[in-house]
């Protein structure tokens, strides 16, 4: 650069949907209030807190006594390196959690059920990084929880609270695009949500990123809600019973249909990454629009172990677009979460002096990792051990950073204030618009607070994922727990405002919400409206 046994342990989402839906008022973001209602009165029932423990019996059971070292190791990872662990929490309502999850894990149990009580833990730190995360478990979690019989066959985003299908993949063609998928197995859409966002992962209390996180898009070969739907509602065969309303239907009815394998998931995406000759194919699009400005589509930002040469390839395109003196540039973001700091290649085209990125301070928790925790934590760079001289004691706190014992992070190449962007090869002066959603809370979020705060261009679409409080990020720690075989994101610094900023992501310029309808026809609207700007 996300198990429930015992319903008092985990608290369900409603009491953050009454506050998501004050905020979301308070900025204008279109609600469907009656589902909003009915989806608040639903999470009240005890039928949609945790689930009890439903054990596979022909899953070994693992230990109570091995779950608590790992749960012991756990904690001691997180209390000493965790630099967001209280950006959110107190201490007193961490060191409840831990208790909480502890209790948890005091009894034999599978690993579905640990997995799925570490997914539960790592939501509650509010932190976007911190999680199980699916790309980073060993084969033996891989095999048993993450490849079954069990993908719903459509992709598909939540609208006003609401499944709708996206992309069907049924043999028969039954789920055309603005299908409100009502119910799954007999269990209502609505619940499912609830269920969901007490796993998925995002920055402080933007639910709208949580949200976004749990659809499904056919962008990774593994997906949140591929992944829990199936734990958290365990399915008898193959066959998915339906409650559906096609975009021309007047009333709801019920529909069988046959769930993918992971196999069938993947083969769009394989057959994308086949047609790029194995990735060193360009992995962004760039063409012209009718006015004479660039379109530049970037879906992905993860390059980490790409074979295409992406910095030369969009600093071609850069300098012919401004040799071609076009009117305007439009980054689209949608659906990126982030990855390397792509961003700032374009930025060193915009900007007319050096720019300071921002007023960060960068916190790590420790200098040095304490030697009973080095056996368990695997990363790319051996210096995150050992920080050095890099870490510096704080002369006085950071008033936007919590009261634990941080240190400052520097590098030979920082500013006094950050990471510094300079200014590089052919400048653009044209309009820059920017398409961003909730997916972008990352490096995309961090691009576009840039472009943002530095009157670099505008924004358009919907509000960011991220948080303007700052993320937690930069270098991780894979903390391998040694018994569960699970392993824990850990992400090893904390940016922190010099003060105090709203919890919440990055507001657009200009809000465009597409409809279901939209959904249906297959319309963009948001490139419909940057069209519209592009031509005053």
């Amino acid at each position: 650069m996300v198990h429930f046994q015992h319903p008092q342990t985990f608290p369900t989402a409603h009491s953050r949907f009454a506050k998501f839906l004050k905020r979301s008022r308070h900025f204008g973001f279109a609600l469907a209030l009656a589902v909003v209602a009915a989806v608040a009165l639903q999470a009240q029932a005890p039928a949609h807190k945790p689930a009890q423990p439903t054990s596979d019996p022909t899953q070994p059971l693992i230990k109570a006594a091995d779950l608590q070292r790992d749960f012991a190791i756990l904690r001691k990872a997180y209390e000493t390196l965790h630099p967001g662990l209280y950006r959110y929490n107190t201490k007193a309502q961490m060191d409840d959690k831990f208790e909480k999850l502890r209790l948890r894990l005091n009894h034999d149990q599978s690993l579905k059920d640990v997995y799925l009580s570490l997914s539960a833990f790592a939501a509650q730190i509010q932190c976007g990084h911190t999680y199980p995360n699916f790309f980073n478990q060993p084969k033996s979690v891989v095999d048993q929880l993450f490849q079954g019989h069990n993908r719903v066959p459509f992709y598909f985003v939540w609208m006003n609270y609401e499944m709708v299908v996206t992309e069907d993949f049924t043999a028969d063609h039954k789920l055309p695009r603005g299908t409100r998928v009502m119910q799954i197995n007999g269990v209502p859409t609505s619940k499912i949500l609830l269920r969901m966002l007490s796993i998925a992962r995002a920055d402080g209390t933007n639910d709208l990123k949580r949200i976004a996180s749990v659809g499904v898009s056919g962008d990774s070969i593994y997906e949140t809600f591929d992944i829990y739907f199936p734990l958290f509602f365990p399915q008898h065969d193959a066959t998915l019973k339906l409650q559906i309303l096609p975009p021309k239907a007047e009333h709801s009815f019920p529909i069988e249909v046959e769930a993918l394998t992971y196999e069938q998931r993947i083969a769009p995406i394989k057959q994308r990454e086949d047609a790029k000759n194995g990735g060193t194919d360009p992995q962004f699009e760039w063409n012209y629009l009718a006015d004479g400005s660039a379109y530049l589509r970037m879906p992905n930002w993860a390059l980490y172990d790409s074979k295409w040469d992406w910095k030369s390839w969009l600093n071609t395109h850069l300098d012919e677009l401004v040799d071609k003196d076009a009117p305007g540039l439009v980054i689209d973001l949608r659906g990126n979460e982030g990855g390397l700091d792509v961003g700032n290649v374009i930025l060193s085209r915009l900007v007319k002096s050096d720019l300071e990125l921002n007023s960060m301070h960068r916190l790590v928790r420790y200098r040095k990792v304490p030697d009973e925790l080095v056996p368990y934590l695997d990363t790319w760079d051996q210096s995150f051990k050992d920080w050095g001289k890099d870490a510096i004691n704080l002369t006085q706190p950071i008033p936007s950073a919590p009261p634990a014992h941080y240190l400052e992070l520097k590098r030979s190449n920082d500013t006094p204030n950050g990471d510094l962007i300079k200014v590089e090869g052919k400048h653009f002066n044209g309009k820059v618009l920017v398409l961003v959603d909730s997916n972008n809370s990352s490096a995309t979020f961090q691009f576009a607070q840039t472009i943002k705060e530095n009157h670099l261009g505008r924004l358009i679409g919907q509000p960011t994922g991220g948080n303007l409080r700052g993320i937690n990020g930069g270098a991780f720690f894979f903390l391998r727990l040694p018994n569960s075989n699970i392993e824990m994101d850990l992400p090893l610094i904390g940016t922190f405002p010099e003060t105090e900023r709203p919890d919440s992501g990055l507001m657009p310029d200009f809000i465009v919400n597409p409809t279901i309808d939209d959904i249906a026809q297959d319309r963009d609207v948001v490139m419909a409206a940057v069209t519209g700007m592009l031509a005053f």
